[in-house]
């Protein structure tokens, strides 16, 4: 018998969640054969039979969430499929280099060293924030994540006993006189849905926005009159961003508030939040400020159909430098886009109107979109930022 624990699927992604099995207990397979189709917060990944054999037990059912290296697949493999295995991964296989063992599958990472021999835990970033935070040593902490890994569950469990507060007066119970109305009826009261998939990443994501970035936002309007009619405003707020980046190159940039260490891009990677039934996904357009106009354009429309399509790779969901949000399609003039980290800045585009201006010694009616930049103003200084937006601007602003 031989068990098969989930690999990661992404870079440090700690679960994934069943979609559906191609596979059955008592089912034969062969290496490389797909057995699952695991859908993380990223992608919806195939994960292929890393031995030939027959399936004895599958772990979880579609829905499941199974966290990274957890019993997924036990096998009644066959001899003959190591070998195959390790000639079919170390082609490129999704599940990565397995050893060749008959013990469950766990492959930790090889420990790092700092200076003097000492090693150095693994770490989720999220935990070593919130351990510098709670003055919680994480080196010294005994990881329970896959290999060792430190998580925020370990830290949380390691924070320093809080002294008991004060005693203060009970709050009084709600009578029922106060409470209110409530049916048994399902589809009256709403039920409780456990977020998964994109909306619990999103939540996640939201959630250590919220802790970790100092964000700051400003607003102005882009005139856009001179435009011809038709032009492509996606198209153009890319070009845009990258004048912006141009001008004000912090604005590119990953800052690190562990260590206040701050890494500029010469590189233009644009993630641009797209909207989907299952929540909202960010596709990185690479190097948009050597992209001419088609490029731009026939980029965007692949993420955008991979995107709801949920085919997009892994490789088309990271390492953005800075993020566009177009959320003006549909509606609201200015917004307060959040900034995720690594990145310091995200520019939010409103809906278009025409907006009464004055013009020499008249007015007019011009058309212009409403822009708001947020930035993470630990790194980035209201002055950078306000000189990114003018670049944005007048960018926009060209006729072409």
């Amino acid at each position: 018998m031989r068990r098969f624990n989930l690999p990661d699927l992404g870079e440090g992604l700690q679960e994934a969640e069943i979609v559906r099995w191609h596979v059955a207990v008592g089912d034969t397979v062969e290496v490389d054969q797909p057995m699952v189709a695991m859908e993380t917060a990223k992608a919806v990944v195939e994960v292929p039979a890393p031995w030939s054999g027959v399936i004895a037990a599958l772990h979880g059912k579609p829905g499941d969430t199974i966290a990274t290296g957890s019993p997924l697949v036990d096998f009644h493999a066959e001899e003959s499929g190591a070998g195959a295995n390790g000639a079919a991964l170390a082609s490129g296989g999704v599940v990565g280099h397995m050893p060749e063992t008959d013990e469950v599958l766990t492959a930790p990472p090889p420990a790092t060293t700092r200076r003097g021999g000492r090693t150095r835990n693994r770490v989720v970033p999220a935990a070593r924030e919130l351990a510098r935070r709670l003055g919680v040593d994480v080196e010294a902490l005994a990881g329970t994540g896959p290999g060792g890994l430190v998580t925020l569950d370990d830290v949380l469990a390691a924070q320093p006993a809080v002294p008991p507060a004060e005693p203060v007066a009970a709050i009084p119970r709600v009578t029922s006189a106060l409470r209110p109305a409530v049916s048994d009826d399902v589809a009256s009261t709403g039920e409780l849905e456990i977020l998964r998939s994109l909306r619990r990443a999103m939540a996640q994501s939201m959630t250590l926005a919220r802790d970790n970035v100092m964000e700051c936002t400003v607003f102005d309007d882009a005139d856009i009159e001179g435009w011809k009619q038709g032009g492509d405003y996606t198209v153009r707020l890319l070009r845009a961003i990258a004048a912006g980046c141009r001008a004000e190159p912090g604005l590119n940039a990953w800052f690190d508030g562990s260590t206040h260490g701050r890494r500029v891009f010469q590189h233009i990677h644009v993630g641009i939040a797209v909207d989907t039934p299952e929540g909202l996904l960010v596709p990185v357009i690479r190097d948009a400020g050597n992209r001419d106009a088609a490029a731009l354009r026939a980029e965007v429309n692949r993420l955008k159909q991979g995107a709801r399509e949920r085919t997009l790779p892994p490789a088309d969901l990271k390492d953005f430098t800075i993020m566009l949000s177009n959320f003006g399609v549909w509606a609201g003039r200015y917004a307060t886009p959040v900034v995720v980290p690594s990145a310091v800045a995200i520019l939010g585009a409103g809906r278009i109107t025409r907006d009464v201006v004055a013009v020499d010694n008249g007015i007019e009616a011009h058309r212009r979109i409403p822009l708001s930049l947020t930035f993470d103003h630990r790194c980035v200084t209201g002055g950078e930022a306000v000189r990114f937006l003018a670049a944005v601007i007048g960018d926009l602003e060209k006729p072409e």
